[in-house]
């Protein structure tokens, strides 16, 4: 199987720390893979240097065969690599279909012209509510942003980042701060997405990577410690000792 996203010896290293430190990873087409790892261990400025927010001391980014070590952020957008954030960030003047409407015509470089007769957008009224009906959320298409429940707006954010049309999407913690019963669910919509979007997820609840997961890959001081199925992580002794605090003992 082909990556949608490979790095080869990727560093991101501030002073004397190495925050990631000589990364080769591939996250494969239409994976469903999630990225683990104790606090510190380089996840999110792994995340970072792939989304294009941090240039790399080091080594190099593939987006499908197209190197992208060099592209600004807003360019990787537009070639198909898009993230969202630990810290929900929405529109909150905007509804619901109003925000989702908006990053389409972004998308389609109309942004600016957003705010003129939004009514008369009817193909991109019709693409917002096929993508918010997907995640579940075409209950809540008039709704102001700011009054969606947290988890929903998580979905909402999301939704925003689907409106890119992405090939690889790269997921920070989003259920993070979202009730248990929610949470579950929001990752159940996540795993039915679209085999065309690669998934990268970094999440900290090992119940719903497990859920979610096919292969995972541990990080431990900005380097790989290992990678495989959710079967074969839970099984590593090197896992349970440096992240799930389960270290055997003879």
């Amino acid at each position: 199987m082909s990556a949608a996203l490979r790095t080869e010896g990727l560093s991101r290293h501030f002073g004397a720390l190495k925050a990631v430190n000589d990364v080769s990873f591939a996250l494969e087409a239409g994976a469903r893979h999630a990225l683990i790892g104790p606090n510190g261990a380089g996840k999110t400025t792994f995340i970072n240097l792939l989304a294009g927010s941090l240039p790399p001391s080091a080594g190099e980014i593939y987006l499908a065969d197209g190197k992208i070590t060099r592209v600004p952020q807003h360019r990787r957008v537009k070639r198909g690599i898009t993230r969202t954030f630990q810290i929900t960030t929405l529109f909150p003047g905007l509804s619901v279909i109003e925000a989702v409407v908006l990053a389409i015509c972004e998308r389609e470089g109309r942004g600016g012209h957003f705010l003129r007769a939004v009514a008369t957008r009817h193909d991109e009224i019709a693409e917002a509510r096929e993508l918010l009906a997907s995640l579940r959320l075409d209950g809540e298409i008039n709704a102001p942003t700011r009054q969606l429940a947290y988890g929903k707006q998580r979905l909402l954010e999301i939704a925003l980042a689907l409106a890119t049309r992405p090939k690889v999407l790269l997921l920070d913690e989003p259920a993070a701060g979202i009730p248990a019963g929610e949470s579950g669910e929001m990752m159940s919509v996540i795993s039915g997405l679209p085999k065309e979007v690669s998934i990268l997820l970094i999440e900290h609840d090992m119940n719903l990577v497990f859920r979610f997961a096919e292969t995972i890959t541990v990080m431990m001081s900005g380097e790989i410690l290992t990678q495989g199925t959710p079967r074969a992580i839970a099984a590593d002794p090197r896992v349970r000792e440096v992240y799930l605090g389960e270290a055997e003992h003879d």
